[in-house]
């Protein structure tokens, strides 16, 4: 009988690219994301492929959608005898739970160069070692539970301390935006419990990053960790 992953050992791999206009770099990209080494399994070679997709993608869309976009500021900085752009796009990633037989992690991608804030776009991925496949977030409360409005109470109760203590800002309809906007797949692990994510300016300001919540493992009750072994910081990510 094959015996199932209980922890997946990674490395990063990275790639570079750069684009041009008139021998003029106008948009580099980096990108690191995790390779399991080794990748002698189907799980790990899943896993492999799946981030080695979205490095592509990720550079499809670099090419695609941002470098046209670098053109742009670029011939406009030239007929205003402005300073020339330099866009930079980076893809990272960070693991952030690695034990019960789940790897867990979130990739995020930082765009800056442009007018305004650099952008901040954040994924979650949960991977179910014993199966090989991402898990739902819904996988880790008891059936037909109200784990949906267990975590946007956790969030609500969270922003009303933040700012009363006058730590963070959000938006005014912040109540409203945090139904609307919620995505069920803007979710990881981490020693703590399960993190949930909003998209940059979904709820808060560009200053507030990527806003994130907690809801500590004691408080799931169809989880019982054995002992995480992971170091994650989850607190917003600033910008």
């Amino acid at each position: 009988m094959r015996q199932s992953l209980t922890q997946l050992h990674t490395e990063p791999f990275a790639a570079e690219r750069e684009w041009t206009v008139d021998g003029i770099p106008v948009l580099s990209a980096a990108v690191s994301l995790p390779q399991p080494v080794p990748a002698a399994d189907k799980v790990s070679r899943r896993i492999h492929r799946y981030y080695q997709l979205q490095a592509r993608s990720f550079l499809r869309y670099c090419d695609r959608w941002l470098f046209p976009q670098a053109v742009a500021e670029y011939r406009a900085a030239l007929a205003s005898s402005a300073p020339l752009p330099s866009l930079k796009a980076e893809l990272s990633y960070r693991v952030t739970y690695n034990n019960d037989s789940f790897w867990s992690l979130y990739t995020q991608s930082r765009e800056s160069g442009l007018p305004g804030p650099a952008l901040l776009t954040r994924w979650g991925d949960t991977w179910d070692l014993s199966s090989g496949y991402p898990v739902p977030l819904s996988s880790f409360f008891p059936s037909k539970s109200s784990w949906k409005r267990q975590l946007l109470h956790q969030a609500e109760a969270e922003i009303t301390r933040q700012e009363k203590a006058g730590v963070s800002r959000y938006h005014e309809s912040w109540r409203r935006e945090l139904r609307r906007r919620f995505n069920p797949r803007h979710f990881y692990l981490s020693e703590e419990g399960i993190v949930w994510f909003y998209s940059m300016y979904a709820i808060a300001p560009a200053t507030e990053g990527i806003p994130s919540f907690v809801l500590p493992f004691e408080a799931v009750r169809n989880w019982q960790p054995s002992g995480a072994v992971s170091t994650v910081d989850t607190q917003q990510e600033k910008a």
